[in-house]
């Protein structure tokens, strides 16, 4: 198993180091382990497996909610977000930074996409914000922890992709993924409120005090947003629709969003379809590759005998999950968070099945330990975004997003000790 394990570690690394696209590493990674370290017909399993994780339905689901999101990244829905927001937020400690968090919870509840949230928040709160004196690097680590959000609440691309990997169903991780993500949003604020008491001198003041009838009417742009939110979530949740469905009506709201808002042209049309087409390929090349590795690794025997080695360490969950949050932040350091799910799930499944971790709750924990590769360098996606829209050094930025990789380690802690944060709206919905 070590010499097995040796080979195809030194592999993965040369072909990624070399440029190889993940998800040719990872065919080739398969490749490599069935033909040096098994009996089997290496061509037969790289097309059957390729085949059968092309033609499965569930993916359906993935394109449209990526089309969405890239339709309404070019709507005017953050400058919408953030009238409809900021007269709630000035009395509140941390004033307008709160809508960088509550702003970003909301669009990720629509976009699906981590990257497509901080790049659509950034474009309009930064100016803002800075402009208004608030704290450049507080402004930043806000969007770069925030914007993390677009992988957990639902509609996750990320969760979709660890549905089809591990057989689970989509619509229960997409509701498992609702609590999580409002405590991640309670706690980025209460931070916020925290830091603001403790250095009050780097807060503005607020602006003219609003009349509660203003903050209605300023209320009302964020109508068609919340209309998006119940016709995709509220569907799923409510048996209506399954998430292909569901998927499908945002894809249709979202265009017509965009329409009424006369965001919607010929041009932008083609661009986010385009957009979207060029995500979903790359996104089912890795499923595509992650499936014949999968294949692979059950032919090598070796996630088995991994997991047989593990389990006699000793080790209990609470310990195998701080070794395991540890790799994975490792692993996201240098992978985007989708590879880091497809190349690891052959291998960690027998092991997390084996001490008797429900795969849904793990579905969830896997995703917040990705979130926090997304602002660790040096492939941190949400600090290139933001390093590209601010020209600051990325080293700048993920110094700035450092407290709430902390925040974010706490809830991972607090799931752990709190499971039921996960499990309450999947065991809710029953037979739905």
């Amino acid at each position: 198993m070590l010499v097995m394990m040796t080979v195809l570690l030194v592999a993965l690394l040369l072909l990624l180091g070399s440029g190889v696209w993940v998800a040719f590493s990872l065919m080739g990674l398969a490749w490599i382990a069935i033909s040096q370290f098994s009996s089997v017909p290496t061509g037969d399993v790289m097309a059957s497996d390729i085949w059968s994780a092309s033609h499965s339905w569930e993916l359906t689901a993935l394109p449209m909610f990526i089309w969405m999101g890239e339709i309404l990244f070019r709507s005017r829905l953050a400058e919408d977000m953030f009238s409809g927001l900021s007269p709630w937020m000035q009395r509140i400690p941390g004033r307008l930074l709160h809508t960088n968090v509550v702003g970003c919870g909301l669009f990720a509840a629509v976009s699906g996409s981590s990257a497509a949230t901080c790049a659509t928040m950034g474009k309009m709160s930064i100016p803002e914000l800075t402009g208004r004196g608030y704290d450049e690097r507080l402004v930043l680590g806000t969007l770069a922890g925030s914007a993390t959000l677009g992988l957990l609440i639902p509609p996750s691309i990320i969760l979709i992709v660890f549905a089809v990997a591990t057989d689970q169903s989509i619509a229960r991780l997409f509701m498992a993924g609702v609590l999580p993500g409002v405590m991640l949003i309670t706690l980025f604020t209460g931070y916020l409120m925290l830091w603001s008491w403790r250095y009050p001198d780097k807060v503005p003041p607020a602006d003219t005090r609003v009349s509660f009838r203003e903050k209605l009417r300023a209320s009302r742009r964020l109508i068609p947003l919340f209309s998006l939110i119940v016709g995709v979530i509220g569907s799923i949740y409510a048996g209506i629709a399954s998430p292909t469905e569901a998927a499908a009506v945002g894809v249709v709201l979202s265009l017509l969003l965009a329409k009424l808002q006369g965001a919607m042209s010929r041009s932008i049309f083609t661009e986010a379809l385009l957009g979207a087409v060029k995500t979903s390929t790359m996104i089912a090349f890795i499923l595509a590759g992650a499936s014949f590795l999968t294949a692979a690794m059950g032919f090598t025997g070796l996630p088995s005998d991994l997991a047989a080695w593990i389990a006699t360490q000793g080790l209990s969950p609470m310990m195998l999950l701080a070794v395991l949050t540890v790799f994975f932040i490792l692993m996201g350091c240098f992978l985007d968070g989708i590879s880091v799910v497809v190349l690891t799930t052959s291998i960690m499944l027998p092991m997390v099945e084996a001490a008797g971790i429900d795969l849904i709750w793990f579905g969830i924990y896997l995703v917040i330990v990705v979130e926090m590769s997304q602002i660790t360098p040096p492939v941190g996606f949400n600090l290139f975004v933001l390093q590209g829209m601010t020209g600051r050094n990325i080293l700048h930025i993920a110094r700035a997003a450092l407290p709430f990789f902390g925040l974010m380690l706490l809830g991972v802690i607090l799931i752990t000790l709190f499971p039921q944060i996960v499990t309450y709206l999947p065991e809710a919905m029953g037979n739905r």
